[in-house]
């Protein structure tokens, strides 16, 4: 087996750089291809801000985006303390000894093992139980920087979805279900599906207006999203996320969603009145359709 280990956070180009060098070892050995990979995040078993740390996708769309890589096997190992305990060696001698491992591909910033060994001692320590081991340098964006989740998670939370995106190589998007809300909208011609996130750890972007595309009912949309607290009408005291769709009145209520991120418009803002919002979601309609024709 050859193998690759680590959380796979997002599957983004960097991850996909290695699964294709994972793929293509496995090949050329004759063998199988797996993902070691983990739940729940380490930073959230090792680390005190455990509990605000969020993710770039969920279990379920991390295991769908390796398998579409090309990828034999999955498997997913919890993650202790006693886990992380593991050095080096040990969790070599664990990759031999329950999957039969015969290589392993490591990225260019993948350590595993308490004692935090270079890829060059990893690789001696392999060698000595006869793994092979196959490392990689850096992945970067077409604009030049070098891809990671922690920079990932960082231009999201920042609201800058389309640096996101491009270390991402796909629009970045949260998968729900349509939940009823106070209808407000509907009454100034902005009707709106209200989500609420099937996956409570996933990153929540940066509040205001964005460009999206919706997936529903089997096919794709467009629409404008705003997140936030909704200032002018309730100023609610939870983050709510809320799209209208452009050219759709279907009734979507307890279906399910997803909403990818395509460009941020602006900040959410509270308007003095209902006929304020509506003039200024009209003027982001158009923005929206507007950004959309460069993008056709």
């Amino acid at each position: 087996m050859v193998i690759a280990t680590g959380y796979f956070d997002g599957v983004h180009l960097g991850h996909r750089f290695l699964l294709e060098a994972l793929v293509k070892a496995a090949r050329e050995r004759k063998d199988e291809s797996m993902v070691i990979t983990f739940h729940p995040h380490p930073r959230a078993v090792l680390q005190k801000e455990a509990s605000s740390f969020r993710l770039i996708s969920s279990r379920e769309e991390k295991k769908e985006l390796i398998l579409k890589a090309g990828v034999d096997h999955i498997e997913e190992l919890e993650f202790t303390k006693e886990f992380a305990a593991l050095t080096a060696a040990e969790y070599i001698d664990f990759l031999v000894c329950r999957f039969g491992c015969r290589a392993i591909v490591l990225g260019y910033d993948n350590r595993f093992g308490c004692d935090e060994k270079s890829h060059n001692e990893i690789a001696s320590i392999a060698a000595d139980k006869g793994v092979e081991v196959i490392t990689l340098g850096a992945c970067l964006s077409d604009s030049g920087i070098e891809v990671s989740s922690t920079k990932i998670r960082k231009a999201i939370e920042s609201g800058d979805c389309k640096a996101a995106n491009q270390m991402l190589g796909r629009p970045y998007s949260i998968y729900g279900i349509v939940v009823a809300g106070n209808r407000i909208g509907r009454t100034i011609g902005f009707p709106t599906a209200n989500v609420s996130p099937c996956d409570p750890l996933k990153i929540i972007p940066k509040g205001g207006v964005y460009l999206s595309r919706v997936h529903c009912l089997g096919k794709e949309f467009y629409g404008m999203t705003n997140i936030g607290r909704r200032p002018t009408v309730v100023n609610s005291t939870e983050i709510v996320i809320e799209t209208n769709i452009f050219d759709f009145s279907e009734d979507i209520y307890s279906l399910e969603i997803s909403v990818e991120f395509l460009e941020r418009i602006r900040d959410e803002v509270r308007f003095n009145s209902l006929s304020e919002l509506s003039a200024q979601l009209s003027s982001d309609r158009n923005r929206c359709l507007s950004i959309l024709q460069t993008l056709r």
